[in-house]
């Protein structure tokens, strides 16, 4: 850090100019790098790698064959070239641009699939589509995460939101033969959840943290025992929904490799895509976004200018469980399609940290929730390509890209100023 000004006392008066250099991104990219090298040199692997790009009826690419050791060697030296750059930025002072980051990226996984599916074929439509997949209960669980810290709420509850919400639409989904009523349950079910958190950590001024950890316990408990009861000895007639089936979107379909990965999908994903953008609108462009953000940075000030604090942020939480509720509805109405105890499996508490790794905001929560999502989805594909790569180390995959984005990209990060904080008026 460098700071200039004048010292002749008789020129004006100039503010000093303060620069900073950012260098967590180049140092990330340099580990990577370095990381990767180590990988493909130590262990090198020869043959051609196959890419199955699918693609529709009008236009369809088939498959791409490369040849792997160049195609590998070739990568590692744009990766470093691209890290010099990044190194370069912050020498002069500069961030890191974000082309370089995601060219970074880009580049990065293309010499790891390459590498490990040496010999045979990465279905590149079935990896993205299986990302997104699993990513939709997490990008649910993120907005309501997103909404409720906004308004002053921490929501550690959001397990319990999708773990409710998926129990609510199986039984509701199977009772009525209908979907749609079943993502009508899980809504209802992830709002129970939050009329709970609200009362207690609003009205009652409960620890947040506390009541939200109470809360994802006993959703467990109950799901768990309402299972062993009431689903297992009439699995037929109340753990049988009826599932969404998939929509494809005319003409969009066929755009090769995204084509079928973000529109051919059943309605409650592109129910996701509405909710992403409705979210980021509101919460910014709108009066509501507006009292909403109030609420949580500064609620005395809000109060002066004749802004209801708790009961905005009481129904605000109560619209999160509706998100989050509607997340838990893709397991039982999409992807298992039935309910089984415990079936949320933690992703509930990987929403609460797309929330952070997203800095508070839905669109990048979402795109937190998408990383996650893909690394999960890339783990299971490079078990099946037989990569070298020791399981335990496969497992790790997810939570290591994960701590990787937010330590060298996101960093330190402050949220909304009152989230957590009760509001006593007065």
């Amino acid at each position: 850090m460098t700071t200039t000004a004048t010292l002749d006392p008789e020129a004006p008066v100039v503010h000093p100019t303060v620069r900073v250099r950012h260098p967590k991104p180049a140092i990330t990219l340099a580990v990577v790098t370095v990381l990767l090298g180590a990988l493909f040199l130590l262990a090198g692997r020869d043959g051609v790698t196959r890419f199955g790009l699918g693609g529709g009826e009008a236009l369809s690419l088939g498959e791409v064959s490369v040849p792997t050791a160049p195609a590998v060697l070739t990568s590692l030296v744009l990766l470093a070239a691209l890290t010099a750059v990044a190194v370069w930025d912050v020498w002069a002072y500069r961030r890191t641009r974000l082309w370089l980051t995601l060219a970074f990226g880009l580049i990065a996984l293309f010499a790891f699939l390459t590498w490990s599916g040496a010999g045979g074929l990465v279905p590149v439509v079935n990896l993205f589509g299986g990302a997104l997949s699993i990513s939709v209960p997490i990008v649910f669980g993120a907005l309501g995460g997103v909404i409720g810290e906004r308004v002053g709420v921490v929501n550690v509850a959001i397990e319990g939101q999708l773990l409710l919400g998926a129990f609510s639409a199986a039984i509701l989904g199977s009772v009525t033969g209908s979907p749609y009523v079943g993502l009508i349950g899980a809504m209802i079910g992830g709002v129970l959840v939050a009329l709970v958190l609200a009362a207690f950590s609003i009205k009652y001024l409960v620890d947040q943290v506390i009541v939200g950890v109470v809360l994802n316990v006993l959703v467990t408990g109950l799901t768990g025992f309402l299972y062993g009861i009431l689903l297992v000895p009439n699995e037929l007639v109340l753990n049988r929904p009826a599932t969404f089936p998939r929509l494809p979107i005319p003409g969009l379909v066929e755009i090769p490799v995204l084509g079928p990965v973000l529109f051919n999908q059943p309605f409650i994903v592109y129910l996701m895509y509405a909710t992403v953008a409705l979210v980021a609108w509101g919460l910014y462009r709108t009066r509501w976004g507006l009292r909403l953000r109030a609420v949580g940075e500064h609620p005395q000030a809000a109060d002066t200018v004749g802004i209801k604090v708790n009961p905005t942020r009481f129904w605000n939480v109560c619209l999160a469980g509706v998100i989050a509720g509607a997340g838990g509805a893709y397991f039982t109405l999409v992807s298992v399609p039935q309910f089984g105890e415990g079936m949320t499996a933690g992703l509930g508490f990987i929403a609460l940290a797309a929330v952070i790794f997203g800095r508070w905001d839905p669109i990048r929560a979402a795109l937190a929730a998408l990383l996650f999502g893909f690394a999960t989805n890339l783990q299971n594909l490079l078990t099946v390509l037989g990569s070298p790569i020791p399981g335990q180390f496969m497992q790790m995959l997810p939570y290591v890209v994960t701590i990787l984005a937010v330590a060298g990209f996101v960093g330190q990060s402050r949220g909304p100023a009152a989230a957590g904080k009760p509001y006593i008026k007065g």
